[in-house]
């Protein structure tokens, strides 16, 4: 199976792990999320409780499947040469939700620096991410952000597609709730602004015709 949305309609309707190969060049474990939003969600980015550092991390994969991971560009990369869609889950400590969904996503190939294609936004959480449209994937040690000034990678201490430099990073630190460190944190600005971090936040894509 190629994504967890041709395992959704092979009757694998029970989320958790599974084994995919997107495009014929080997297999890897992903979550499918198989009852959010119609299922056949494959998760490729999950905060859930501070339990895995993702602080001053890279574009590989790390984290626990069942619990909080990033699953890694190269992979996701992989999974998006089939046209699809994203949704993005938020939910703040009082256990009230919002999302976004974008109708096209992608991250390109190494060579091209992990760039994020971006589709139209819909949903309640406001639209944080067009913001980084376009933009390479930056890291410590690789800046590949839009600011003179400094390497917003090394500054916020979290590796994601910065551009001068952020309305949205899912990367930051687990600070649970309001504080005073603006932009540090799981954020998505358009939802409770700067000085807000998610209790939960989880990234998933499936094919745009599913």
């Amino acid at each position: 199976m190629k994504n967890c949305a041709e395992l959704y309609e092979s009757g694998e309707t029970v989320s958790g792990v599974y084994t995919i190969d997107p495009d014929g060049l080997g297999s890897f474990d992903v979550f499918c999320d198989q009852n959010s939003a119609r299922g056949g969600w494959t998760v490729f980015q999950k905060r859930l409780d501070g339990s895995v550092d993702f602080i001053n991390r890279d574009w590989a994969g790390f984290g626990n499947l069942n619990s909080e991971f990033w699953l890694g560009l190269d992979k996701i990369h992989r999974l998006t040469k089939t046209k699809s869609r994203l949704r993005v889950e938020l939910e703040d400590t009082q256990g009230k939700t919002a999302y976004a969904e974008y109708d096209m996503f992608s991250v390109s190939s190494e060579r091209n620096k992990y760039r994020l294609g971006l589709g139209n936004y819909t949903g309640t959480a406001g639209d944080s991410l067009s913001y980084h449209r376009n933009m390479a994937f930056s890291s410590k040690d690789r800046d590949n952000g839009n600011n003179s000034a400094h390497n917003c990678a090394a500054v916020h201490n979290s590796a994601w597609w910065y551009n001068s430099c952020v309305n949205a990073n899912l990367n930051g630190y687990f600070y649970h709730g309001s504080h005073k460190s603006g932009y540090f944190e799981i954020n998505w600005k358009t939802w409770k602004g700067a000085y807000y971090s998610a209790k939960r936040a989880e990234m998933k894509i499936k094919p745009v015709d599913f």
